[in-house]
């Protein structure tokens, strides 16, 4: 098994939403947090605000395919889709913009909501879960940050290593666990909503196309522009102070201080 923990991949704006979206979820668990070990109580939780299928299918309870976006069964739960969001949310909040994200974010979990009634329309389990949408976001980052690399943590029984592979490896790896998942167990195999995962990330797949098409159709610039970049950029470096010439008020010469000696100089003119 392999669990992703950062990425190398800075953005180039604060990812508000992201944090936000993280402090819902935390908030949204908080509030029950006290009524998980008490079965009758959280069963009926579970029933006014999880999502399920076949109550769904019907046209009852819809307002559950928005609201089971921000529950979770228990703390490693919520620790590992939050987790995922917090690596790969707020390079696509970057890409897309605060507003759009959100929006994408929404689009993603009802999607992911969607393909699991679909797969399993007269399950009467309860599901919950953020891991729809948070599936949306790694799938928007395997198409736009495909090379990105990405910290992972494997461990096989009690042996841990750490590596850095490219995104691409780790989400398409993640996305046919997810697959596989899903074709073993229909529906909610081993308590899991593996279409759930695999809607969600295609949606987020699709609603990044338009993205990274603008992107390609950028121009690229050309090796004179970089070099002219460079140079404007160690032009703009800050001198030493030991390095900053003194200047004489009268006289063609100025005088530099490089260390113990005196170097003496001809006065650049400028041109007007």
């Amino acid at each position: 098994m392999f669990l992703p923990f950062r990425d190398h991949n800075p953005s180039g704006r604060r990812p508000y939403v992201t944090w936000i979206l993280i402090a819902a979820n935390l908030a949204a668990f908080v509030s029950y947090a006290p009524i998980l070990t008490d079965w009758y109580a959280i069963s009926a939780f579970w029933y006014d605000w999880a999502m399920i299928p076949a109550e769904v299918a019907t046209g009852r309870q819809v307002h559950t395919v928005f609201t089971s976006m921000f529950l979770h069964a228990g703390y490693l739960h919520i620790a590992g889709n939050m987790l995922f969001l917090w690596i790969f949310g707020d390079n696509i909040e970057d890409a897309l913009g605060h507003a759009g994200f959100l929006g994408f974010y929404v689009f993603c979990g009802l999607a992911a909501s969607l393909a699991h009634i679909l797969a399993a329309p007269l399950s009467d389990i309860p599901t919950i879960g953020a891991s729809g949408a948070v599936a949306g976001v790694m799938g928007a980052y395997l198409l736009l940050f495909p090379r990105a690399r990405v910290d992972v943590l494997f461990f096989l029984i009690i042996i841990f290593r750490t590596f850095s592979w490219p995104a691409w490896v780790v989400l398409c790896a993640w996305a046919a666990l997810q697959l596989q998942g899903g074709l073993i167990g229909p529906g909610h195999g081993g308590g899991v909503a593996y279409w759930a995962h695999v809607g969600g990330f295609l949606a987020g797949m699709a609603w990044a196309v338009p993205c990274l098409l603008r992107r390609r159709a950028e121009p690229s610039p050309n090796r004179k522009t970089i070099r002219r970049r460079a140079s404007a950029a160690s032009l703009a470096k800050p001198v030493k102070g030991g390095d900053i010439p003194v200047t004489r008020k009268n006289g063609p010469w100025q005088k530099t201080r490089s260390g113990r000696s005196m170097t003496r100089i001809p006065t650049v003119r400028r041109r007007r």
